[in-house]
């Protein structure tokens, strides 16, 4: 067991982390934030009403959306794999993971990208959150961490975050509910 730990940790991630060019190449979804009512299950039609009128003030319409990848979101405890990703690349709709001054980086999709001082600025918002978080409206390019491009397995981070749960406040707790 000590052999393994020391292997993953040692030469696994780090050997990952290179491959991929971030120092985060898998990811585990801890917040319900990118839910779509039972990912695979889902009914798209169903959720995209729900949440259109959000979208639209980025002018996202329902055509645009589908070309996105992980159009059927994320359940808690999925894991992730990340890429890193030069920032002229990020593109609308594109998921990113980034640095948002909180414990853990976030997990959100790219709904907004903008030009200043000659630096790229990307907002982002929750597929299942009801509007941006603060944190998430002026994202500058060093707080990126990288690009999501694969769920590698779905509900297994449920292993770790388990034991974490409880720390949760009690309304974050367990498996999603859509907004």
């Amino acid at each position: 067991m000590v052999i393994l730990f020391v292997f993953i940790k040692f030469i696994f991630f780090p050997v990952l982390s290179l491959v991929t060019g971030t120092s985060l190449p898998l990811a585990i979804v801890e917040s319900c934030s990118m839910y779509h009512k039972g990912d695979i299950f889902s009914d798209y039609g169903d959720w995209w009403n729900n949440h259109e009128g959000k979208y639209s003030q980025f002018n996202i319409d329902e055509v645009d959306f589908k070309d996105f990848r992980f159009t059927n979101g994320f359940n808690k405890g999925d894991i992730l794999f990340i890429v890193g990703v030069n920032p002229r690349k990020i593109k609308i709709g594109d998921v990113i993971i980034f640095q948002g001054n909180q414990q853990n980086p976030i997990i959100h999709r790219v709904v907004d990208i903008r030009m200043e001082d000659g630096s790229y600025v990307f907002s982002t918002m929750g597929d299942n959150n009801n509007a941006q978080l603060n944190v998430e409206k002026n994202i500058r390019e060093e707080q990126i961490v990288g690009r999501a491009t694969l769920k590698v397995v779905p509900y297994l981070g449920w292993v770790k975050l388990i034991f974490f749960e409880y720390l949760r406040p009690q309304h974050e707790r367990g498996f999603c509910n859509e907004n």
